[in-house]
């Protein structure tokens, strides 16, 4: 896949001598379902993702996972950024939640590249910035935002243009950072309000209007 360079948008501005080193790496094929790193793992590689989406979760101790945020074509992990910049370790868990195609770029030439290269590092630091945001609007909707209002946004952003979303209870608690038998209870009180119906294996959306006055209910 020479030349894969060019056909990364977030990637046009770069100039001659990082296109050419960057060009030089070959993107990796990745299954769904595959982990990208561990909590106490040491990042080994800056990764640029060219398709696809990754999601970054946290443990608790008490085995509750949050998702903290999801990582899509044109933006970054900060997980990823801190270790290669700082040597830090992982302390969240990086899954793969399609199939990927991924340029791992080694911590010597990220080094090289974000010392030489003005737009790569503007690239690197615009893209660390968003996430940054989106981490700070994760952890304001957790403490404080409703569980029903989260659970509605989530719904609707997980909804296909037929209504449906693929996905189970558990996994919706993840992602709203609660647990499984709350969601279920708000699930439950949705469909007796005919905003939802719950099939097997999905979730078909009956009232989107209704969904999205309480998401963005005060």
């Amino acid at each position: 896949m020479a030349g894969w360079i060019d056909q990364v948008q977030f990637l046009s501005s770069l100039d001659g001598a990082a296109r050419e080193m960057l060009d030089s790496l070959r993107p990796q094929h990745l299954h769904d379902r595959t982990t990208l790193f561990r909590p106490g793992d040491r990042a080994q590689a800056f990764v640029i993702l060219l398709s696809g989406r990754i999601g970054v979760y946290l443990t608790g101790r008490n085995g509750r996972e949050l998702l903290l945020y999801a990582v899509t074509p044109g933006e970054t992990c900060v997980q990823t950024t801190l270790g290669v910049l700082g040597d830090a370790f992982y302390t969240g868990e990086a899954i793969a939640e399609s199939e990927l195609v991924a340029v791992m770029v080694p911590r010597a030439m990220f080094e090289t590249l974000m010392a030489q290269s003005s737009a790569f590092r503007a690239f690197v630091f615009r893209a660390f910035a968003a996430r940054l945001g989106d981490l700070m609007f994760v952890l304001e909707q957790v403490a404080f935002v409703k569980v029903e209002q989260r659970l509605a946004h989530a719904l609707l952003e997980r909804a296909g243009p037929d209504g449906v979303i693929v996905t189970t209870h558990q996994e919706l608690a993840v992602v709203i950072g609660s647990a499984r038998e709350v969601v279920s209870r708000r699930l439950e009180a949705f469909a007796s309000k005919d905003l939802i119906r719950s099939e097997r294996g999905q979730i078909r959306l009956i009232d989107r209007l209704g969904l999205q006055r309480l998401a963005e209910c005060d």
